[in-house]
């Protein structure tokens, strides 16, 4: 598929098939995070993979998206490394964390499997059951996996507004 289809094509997978993620799709997916643009290449993205049932379960405990997927990817940033620009001090880590999600959203739609953005999780209480996350600032969980018979996109997915008020031409 062009990239122009995939991404007109791709949406957030909100039900998930239970059959687990071959290795070496997941492989690629990763791939795909590491390889995103960060600003200065400081790479401050951080990518953990939840596969586990008892490492799925800790990760449903902090999120009211319960989606049930095979593979969930916690995706932050680690502070001590990220860029910061010199004028403001602006830390660009969730940035480029959030481009490393996107490239691998992206990714992930190619090989056939679906994920979506969640955001709406408790960082804190992230932390506290994943001590391997600790000195990161986790800003996205990813649910990765198949889509079960009968998911579609949501209803609002093919809403777009017109790109005249998107995009401005000077």
């Amino acid at each position: 598929m062009d990239f122009a289809a995939l991404a007109a094509a791709r949406y957030s997978l909100r039900k998930f098939d239970p059959r687990p993620v071959e290795p070496e799709k997941l492989a690629l997916i990763l791939e795909a995070g590491r390889n995103a643009p960060t600003a200065h290449n400081n790479q401050p993205q951080r990518i953990f993979v939840l596969q586990s049932p008892q490492a799925l379960e800790k990760a449903d405990a902090c999120t009211a998206a319960h989606f049930r997927p095979p593979v969930m990817l916690a995706v932050g940033y680690d502070p001590s490394v990220s860029w910061k620009r010199e004028t403001d001090g602006k830390d660009h880590g969730e940035i480029d964390a959030a481009i490393a999600v996107t490239q691998m959203m992206l990714q992930a739609a190619d090989l056939g499997l679906g994920t979506t953005y969640v955001g709406m999780f408790e960082p804190e209480k992230l932390l506290a059951a994943f001590p391997e996350m600790v000195g990161t600032c986790p800003i996205a969980l990813l649910p990765l996996g198949y889509p079960a018979e009968g998911a579609h996109p949501a209803r609002l997915h093919g809403d777009r507004r017109p790109l005249e008020e998107l995009a401005v031409t000077l």
